[in-house]
């Protein structure tokens, strides 16, 4: 993520919802200088964000010498929707998957919206047109989509829907750019949008491998961790077509055919989710990873992130 040692105010910023998502937001927008509102109905909910964000900045301190404690003043919390509009410059919405519960906030945001502010949502798949469509400033609406773990993951899928300016889509592509994100712009609206289409495909291959009996869950994974993971870390599957052959139309030519043939044998059609591979899977995750240590796992995981992208930097200098 993008450091800085900015204490001058660059503008306020409103997170709504303060869970998972919402909370590393807040910590991306505040160590870029921003002022930072987070929004939620519930004040208890809001103080458990602040001690989080609070405690990720005193973590920050120690590895780049952020200044926590002025950072952190930064923050303010409130369960007024008014409020956190006010003066707005940018809304980053984090609130369920659900379709009608977006249309409600975004209406409320519309409400107390300015004609310059850009209201974004953290949707995952579903098009912004289909909770944005009837509103007031629905130009001024788009998807700023981050991957999981946010602070650690640095792309960040932006989708306008076909009301959305151009304008707001390259002021939010340069404010992504600017809190250290890789903007991956979407030209179209498309259910799922591009990461979790290829994400997608991939879980219902894996899904099918194991369900047919072709390979165990631990091979799936380490099929990734050790090899594909490793590969797709720097280059790219098209990229990497091009570079594995005399070019990519040198690739096409020589595996084009089988690639077709492979394709046509996995029947790529959706499965269902559910049965005795269900009952497989969960049988074996919950025994690698038991329900009460997740949290714990998370952290393991954003701690990799994090060293995988100072590995990459340092190999980017070599380059």
């Amino acid at each position: 993520m993008a450091e800085s040692s900015v204490t001058t105010n660059k503008g306020k910023v409103a997170i709504i919802g303060s869970g998972v998502i919402g909370k590393s937001w807040g910590l991306m927008f505040l160590r870029a200088g921003y002022e930072v509102v987070l929004f939620d109905t519930q004040m208890s909910q809001l103080k458990m964000a602040q001690g989080y964000i609070s405690s990720e900045l005193e973590n920050m301190q120690k590895e780049d010498g952020c200044d926590a404690s002025e950072l952190i003043k930064k923050l303010t919390l409130t369960e007024n929707l008014k409020e956190a509009m006010n003066g707005t410059i940018y809304v980053q919405e984090c609130v369920p998957e659900i379709v009608e519960l977006k249309k409600k906030v975004f209406t409320s945001l519309d409400e107390f919206a300015s004609d310059k502010v850009i209201m974004a949502s953290s949707t995952s798949c579903i098009p912004a047109s289909s909770f944005t469509s009837d509103l007031k400033h629905k130009s001024q609406c788009i998807v700023s989509h981050p991957a999981n773990p946010p602070l650690y993951v640095p792309v960040i899928e932006i989708i306008p829907s076909v009301h959305t300016s151009q304008e707001v889509v390259e002021r939010t592509v340069d404010l992504m750019k600017e809190l250290g994100k890789v903007p991956v712009v979407e030209k179209k609206e498309l259910n799922g949008f591009v990461i979790n289409r290829l994400q997608y495909a991939i879980i219902m291959e894996a899904w099918r491998l194991v369900e047919d009996g072709v390979c165990s869950p631990e091979d799936i994974d380490a099929a990734f961790t050790e090899g594909l993971g490793l590969r797709y870390a720097f280059v790219g599957p098209l990229e990497t077509m091009h570079l594995n052959a005399g070019g990519i139309k040198d690739y096409c030519e020589r595996y084009g055919a089988n690639i077709k043939r492979v394709v046509t044998d996995e029947h790529t059609t959706a499965r269902d989710l559910s049965g005795d591979t269900l009952a497989k899977l969960s049988e074996h995750y919950n025994k690698q990873t038991p329900l009460d240590k997740l949290e714990e796992k998370r952290q393991w995981r954003a701690e990799y992130h994090k060293e995988l992208l100072k590995f990459k930097e340092e190999m980017k200098k070599k380059i």
